[in-house]
């Protein structure tokens, strides 16, 4: 096979890889927990919030502050959740596409 066919087939690989990954990632859901579980956060895999569970109990004080500081703690946890899981997938297509490590995409 000739050096340019070669690659352009490499390249062909890399972006049907890449176009799997970013399906994949954007299939991801993460939770995120606060306030010992109280507060629970769902998030896709582009870090949007799908779900937020509130205990009545911490809603009882009255304290909003402290609501918003729980959610915003939540939402914060599964994004950071996503982080890792988004990292990791993108190392394995690195590795599967044979790019050395730290040559990520």
């Amino acid at each position: 096979m000739m050096p340019g066919k070669k690659m352009g087939k490499m390249l062909a690989q890399a972006q049907k890889a890449q176009e799997k990954m970013q399906q994949e990632i954007a299939a991801l859901r993460m939770d995120g927990t606060a306030g010992g579980g109280v507060v629970k956060a769902t998030v896709d895999g582009e870090k949007a919030l799908l779900d937020l569970e509130i205990d009545p109990s911490v809603l009882e004080d009255g304290d909003a502050t402290m609501v918003a500081d729980l959610v915003l703690a939540a939402v914060s946890d599964a994004q950071g959740k996503i982080d890792v899981e988004v990292q990791k997938k993108m190392q394995s297509l690195a590795g599967s596409l044979g790019l050395p490590p730290g040559m990520g995409l």
